[in-house]
């Protein structure tokens, strides 16, 4: 507990825009990887999965925010807008890659993937929630929807999870990762239940 003082000391010099910056770095890896030739045996589905999971990491590190300045007294809450929209543009290169490397934009095939594979339908849901919160993300918005930004932004909260599910229906068998993410997200969402006086 001792370090988290001047922890926080040196976070509250450290600018927004180098966390913008460092969460570049696994896009980065990934293109190194694809021109390397070392993004393995199908570059696709690797793509994929590679974008949704750094998607799922940065939506879990914006969900223990909060829960780590609770318990730790370590305050990001400066950098949750930077983490969360980070989290929303590997999510749209996620789909993007589904779209267009995966599906070459043949929608009809799109179409039926989706009714073939019902967690592909989890995983347009939690996107879909995590839109409005990706455009209300900004100071104008934080101001005009007043007291309702907060409400809106608790969409969060099921999304993660219908991402986390996305994520292990798409396994044949689920792994313990696969679990350990499940635990995780859960243990975040538990920790926000308000606690009865």
């Amino acid at each position: 507990m001792q370090l988290v003082a001047p922890l926080n000391g040196t976070l509250r010099r450290l600018p927004v825009g180098a966390v913008y910056l460092a969460g570049l770095l696994p896009l980065a890896w990934i293109v190194w990887l694809v021109i390397g030739g070392d993004i393995g045996v199908d570059p696709v589905k690797e793509i994929e999965h590679r974008l949704g999971k750094d998607a799922l990491w940065f939506l879990v590190g914006g969900l223990a925010i909060t829960p780590a300045r609770r318990i730790w007294g370590l305050n990001l809450i400066r950098y949750r807008r930077a983490i969360g929209l980070l989290a929303f543009f590997y999510l749209v290169l996620h789909l993007m890659a589904w779209v267009v490397l995966d599906m070459t934009l043949l929608w009809q095939q799109a179409a039926n993937d989706l009714i073939k594979r019902p967690y592909l339908l989890l995983g347009i849901s939690a996107f879909l929630m995590l839109l409005p919160l990706a455009l209300t993300s900004n100071n104008w918005s934080v101001r005009r929807l007043g007291r309702n930004w907060r409400r809106v932004h608790w969409l969060v909260y099921p999304a993660v999870f219908l991402g986390v599910v996305h994520y292990l229906l798409q396994m044949k068998v689920v792994s313990a990762e696969g679990w350990t993410w499940l635990a995780v997200i859960v243990v975040l969402l538990a920790l926000r239940i308000p606690k009865k006086r």
